[in-house]
Order: structure tokens, then C-alpha cells, then sequence
């Protein structure tokens, strides 16, 4: 990507940052802390970095306050470095600016209303009742059904679905191959065999919304699928019908929620994690990779299901022995049992004696 070069002194002024160095030096790029060069900015947290800080070649860290004697280099001293960097990523790497207009190859309905300020790229479907608001990008190839409404500043990379009146909010950026508003998964058996339920209801997405490659979110089946403002969701994920996720909710790859769940606000779910559906997973709840969801989640904090990796040797003994559990159990319980027996024939013997 194109870089945009910066002096220190503009990004302490920027970042809100304390600078130890020469406020004139400038950066033109961003990097690792280990292989950064003399015109790149980096940044450091926690401990284990701290090997990495003492030989870096970086134009600048961001770093914490006690952190700075450490550092070779000049630093930008933050509270949050992360933060502080990726606030720095969008000085040094402005996104570039779209011309409006509707690409020759679009096909667009007649009825369509498109604002004057958005950008409709090559190949582009905009079907019948469809609304483009102020600064929308319409990347290549992505197909709008009727009535879908793209909402102010959002952009859709490319090749990206909207089905029939669904709801994109403003300042959303959708990434190559989403679905939105595809058919849930609706099926009820009759004489053996699977009928269509139609799906009616429509995914509707907030504002400040990002959602990765090749995610699926399904239309509800009577009532919406609402995803919240400020939701982040990663590659891969699939969204059945009617799901709920609330505010500042991030979703890392391959989660799969199933109909109707509910998940709060402020939650973190991390990857793999499958959670079964018509449940309600409570705010500011924390689901670490692989586990399993299979019932309600009432208390907001940490929760893991999910073993983790070991050598196949100690796995195998593991295996073995689990098959045995429910044996093993019994007879724990029959030893409890005759544990209880004795000792109260040793405490009755006992009463006796002192008799």
C-alpha cells in the first residue's frame, strides 16, 4: 500500500503522544518491531517484547512510560500503543479516495436511487427500489436485490450479495464474498420428507460494522437477523436466521451461530466456537476458540470448553481411560459407599467401648 510520510513531532501532536527524540525525523512506512528500518513506526507491548525493543532498528516505538528506558530508538510514549498504532496506520496509509459515478458496465433499475456522491464500480447489480446513500462504494461485481438500502460512507469491496430488503447502516465496510440476507436454514418435515418455510423476515446490519470474507449472515425466517452497531466479525463466520449480536460484539473466523441465538453486547467469541441455537448469551461475555455453546451463558466473564492440543501419546491414554469414565465412576461411588459403611461401623464399635 501507498504510504504517506509523517515527522514525529506531527504524530505526537496527532497521537496525543509524549516524543523522546527528534521531533523532525520523520517515518514514511509501518512495521514489525523486529524488522522495522529507520523510517518505520512500530510499537511494543507487554514483556515479552522486551528482548525485540532493545535491538530494534525502527525510526520510533510506541510504547508505554515504563517501557522508554528500554528503547534504543526515539518513542512515542502512549497509554495504549495499540490503539495508538492503528490510529497512526490511517495517517500513514490514508485510504484512497473513490470517484463518484456509476461504472458503464453496471446494470442498474431504473427506479433505483443512487446519491450523487457514490461510487458504483464494473459489474454491479442494483436492482429495483434499491437506495445508495452519500459516499457509498459499490465495489466490483457485488449483486443489491430489491429494495436493499446501503447506508452513508459504506463500502462493499467486491462481489459481495444483499438480498431483498436488507439493511446495510453507515460507515460499514464488507469485505470480498459476504452474503447478507441469503435464506436461513427454515425446513419443516412432512411425511418423511423436507418443506421450504420461506424465509420473510430480513438481515438488517448497524452502523460501524465490519464483516470478513466469505461470511454468510441469513435473513430471519419471520422476525430480522440484527447485527448491532460496532460489531466486528471475521472471515468465515455463519449467521443463521433470526440471530441477535448486540453492540461492540467482535467475532473472530469459522464461528458458526446457529437460528434464533441472542448474543450481548461487548462480547468477545473467539474461533471455531459453535453456539447452538434459541439461546442468550449474556454482555460482555468471553467464549475462547473451539468451545462449544450449548446453553445459555447468564453471567458476563470468561468461558472455555475446549481442550487443548497435547502429544498424541498422552492423548491416546486420555482417550482410553475416557471410555472407562462412566465405569470408573461407579465404582467410585460404590467405595464411597462402603468408605460411609465402615466408618460408621468404626464409630458405632468406638461408642460402644466408652460405654
Amino acid at each position: 500500500m501507498n504510504s504517506s510520510g509523517r515527522t514525529l513531532g506531527q504524530l505526537a501532536q496527532l497521537l496525543n503522544a509524549r516524543l523522546i527524540g527528534c521531533a523532525d525525523a520523520q517515518v514514511d512506512c509501518a512495521a514489525a518491531l523486529s524488522s522495522a528500518t529507520a523510517t518505520a513506526l512500530t510499537f511494543m507491548v507487554g514483556r515479552r517484547h522486551l528482548e525485540e525493543l532493545r535491538h530494534t532498528k525502527a525510526g520510533a516505538v510506541l510504547l508505554e512510560e515504563r517501557w522508554a528506558r528500554q528503547c534504543p530508538v526515539p518513542a512515542l510514549i502512549v497509554d495504549n500503543p495499540h490503539v495508538a498504532f492503528a490510529r497512526a496506520l490511517t495517517l500513514l496509509y490514508p485510504s484512497r479516495s473513490n470517484e463518484s459515478g456509476i461504472h458503464p458496465s453496471a446494470t442498474i433499475a431504473p427506479d433505483a436511487q443512487i446519491a450523487p456522491t457514490a461510487s458504483i464500480g464494473p459489474n454491479v447489480v442494483i436492482s429495483a427500489g434499491c437506495r445508495i446513500d452519500d459516499e457509498v462504494v459499490i465495489g466490483p461485481g457485488c449483486v443489491l436485490m430489491e429494495k436493499a438500502r446501503i447506508g452513508t460512507g459504506s463500502q462493499l469491496v467486491a462481489r459481495v450479495f444483499v438480498g431483498a430488503d436488507c439493511r446495510i447502516g453507515q460507515r460499514c465496510l464488507v469485505h470480498p464474498g459476504v452474503v447478507i440476507g441469503a435464506d436461513g436454514f427454515g425446513l419443516a418435515q412432512e411425511n418423511g420428507r423436507w418443506l421450504k418455510v420461506p424465509q420473510i423476515g430480513r438481515a438488517v446490519i448497524g452502523d460501524d460494522v465490519e464483516i470478513g470474507a466469505n461470511t454468510t449472515i441469513d435473513r430471519g425466517a419471520v422476525e430480522d437477523t440484527l447485527i448491532g452497531d460496532g460489531v466486528k466479525l471475521d472471515n468465515l463466520i455463519q449467521i443463521a436466521h433470526n440471530v441477535q449480536i448486540g453492540e461492540n460484539t467482535a467475532i473472530a473466523g469459522c464461528v458458526g451461530i446457529a437460528g434464533s441465538a441472542i448474543v450481548g453486547s461487548g462480547c468477545t467469541i473467539g474461533g471455531g466456537v459453535g453456539i447452538a441455537g434459541h439461546l442468550k448469551i449474556a454482555d460482555n461475555v468471553h467464549v475462547t476458540g473451539m468451545s462449544l455453546v450449548a446453553s445459555d451463558l447468564e453471567r458476563s466473564g470468561p468461558y472455555s470448553s475446549s481442550l487443548p492440543a497435547q502429544s498424541m501419546r498422552q492423548w491416546q491414554k486420555n482417550a482410553a481411560r475416557l471410555r472407562h469414565l462412566d465405569d470408573m465412576a461407579r465404582t467410585l461411588k460404590r467405595l464411597e459407599t462402603e468408605v460411609a459403611t465402615l466408618r460408621s461401623t468404626i464409630e458405632s464399635s468406638d461408642n460402644k467401648k466408652h460405654l
